[in-house]
């Protein structure tokens, strides 16, 4: 099946980008597919030149692509992307039809427009953002399970891929409706083959994650697989404001900035609102650090902590009484914890580690439920006394009280070759410790 008829098919079936298909025939251009809004499918123009002119006037962007081939031959030939000119698109045109190609002209789709691009294979789905979908060839895109991966695109834009059928399907989604049915999403290719018995892989950060922020992809990530994630709604840089958990019978809110990737203890969580745009603003000036910010309904904390794997597996759980931010922060040090509480993140970690493997989590308990805050995926090399394993040729001391900043500074400065030794209590679930398992650095601890 040649190009433009396997888009005229695919045209029957979902919505495609507005195009105008040519066959040469004695160095002309002879139509033999359409799709442009305003007109009934495959119906003629009266010449190449009103076809192209009718493509610009749709075209959001005012901005066309062409596409040659040879029937006989599946790779595509010349390629113009982002045309501004009508007569040097019917130049171009003209030129390849002289050279006895056939030509596909289409509007140009903006693939930076805060949407995804992607694919769905049977029970993978797989997607990143400012790209096309041979975005699947890169590294960084999201992998998912075929049906979280659509619950939670249809969560952040409000709509997803249809795909009923079994096959492949290359696809992109867009905030403004685009394409021939005017829907905000486009099928590019669809090619009917049997069901992949692959898993996904499922890690993040990755492109998609980054764009909405660590923190919200990894709570979506938590509400898809059963956890209860307080009521959330995000509010992004790149996407609209989306919502997603469940109430908690507060009212109280939770402002939580959302980095694009885990940057622990540095921007602001604070109880109480806060206005998201000043806060992106003046902790984010660059606007290349933090996403977006997320506005959380507040658990009425009896207890609150986390829990991490350690290098052996171990789960380990830590925790205080009340409210958790200086705990998080290596300001309090862990509590005793009711046996109740500490069976209930038990009971959550099985359940998460069911889907995803051994994660990381933050939580928060009333008393009566447990709830997810914070989720990461993978285990820690952590152990009894020992943040980061390795040896030094020398060990820096830092006292845990002087706080995450100083530590910051500390890790940056610190030479080649030496390791910390944290002098004080600290919790190995703590924003402390994830600070310097991020850098790296050999660590242990020395209880005073």
């Amino acid at each position: 099946m040649r190009k433009d008829e396997a888009l005229d098919k695919l045209a029957e079936r979902g919505n495609v980008a507005q195009f105008v298909a040519f066959r040469p025939e004695d160095g002309e251009l002879v139509q033999t597919f359409s799709r442009v809004e305003g007109r009934p499918p495959n119906e003629p123009f009266s010449s190449v030149e009103e076809a192209i002119c009718r493509l610009f006037e749709r075209s959001p962007e005012a901005k066309i692509n062409i596409r040659s081939y040879e029937p006989s031959d599946p790779r595509s030939r010349e390629f113009f992307y982002g045309l501004n000119s009508p007569m040097e698109a019917l130049a171009i045109a003209r030129r390849l039809a002289g050279e006895r190609l056939f030509v596909i002209v289409n509007e140009t789709v903006n693939v930076t427009d805060g949407g995804v691009s992607g694919v769905i294979h049977g029970p993978v789905i797989e997607f990143a953002p400012d790209d096309t979908p041979r975005c699947v060839e890169k590294p960084g895109t999201a992998s998912l399970p075929a049906q979280w991966g659509l619950s939670i695109l249809r969560t952040v834009y409000g709509f997803a891929p249809d795909q009923s059928e079994a096959g492949r399907l290359e696809f992109s989604i867009h905030p403004l409706r685009r394409g021939y049915k005017k829907t905000h999403v486009l099928a590019w290719e669809f090619e009917e083959s049997p069901a992949l018995e692959v898993t996904p892989r499922l890690v993040w950060p990755n492109r998609f994650s980054r764009h909405i922020g660590d923190k919200a992809f990894g709570l979506l990530i938590a509400a898809e697989i059963g956890l209860p994630v307080p009521r959330t709604v995000v509010i992004g840089r790149r996407v609209a404001p989306f919502e997603f958990g469940e109430p908690t019978g507060g009212q109280e809110t939770w402002i939580r900035t959302c980095p694009a990737e885990p940057q622990p203890g540095l921007f602001t969580t604070a109880k109480g609102w806060l206005d998201p745009f000043r806060l992106m603003q003046e902790e984010d000036p660059g606007s290349g650090a933090i996403a977006s910010v997320l506005c959380q309904k507040g658990v009425s904390a009896k207890h609150s902590g986390a829990a991490i794997v350690d290098a052996s597996g171990r789960l380990i759980i830590e925790g205080i009484a009340g409210e958790g931010n200086d705990f998080m922060l290596g300001l309090d040090r862990p509590e005793f914890l009711p046996e109740s509480v500490v069976q209930d993140v038990q009971i959550h970690y099985r359940k998460a580690a069911e889907k995803l493997g051994p994660v990381r989590f933050e939580w928060v308990h009333d008393g009566t439920r447990l709830w997810i805050v914070q989720l990461h995926i993978g285990g820690t090399a952590s152990s009894a006394g020992v943040i980061v394993p390795g040896e030094a040729a020398d060990w820096e001391p830092f006292p845990v009280e002087r706080g995450l900043v100083a530590l910051r500074d500390f890790l940056r400065d610190l030479q080649p070759g030496r390791g910390v030794l944290l002098e004080g209590e600290v919790g190995l679930t703590s924003h402390i410790a994830d600070l310097i398992r991020k850098a790296g650095r050999p660590a242990r601890l020395k209880p005073l």
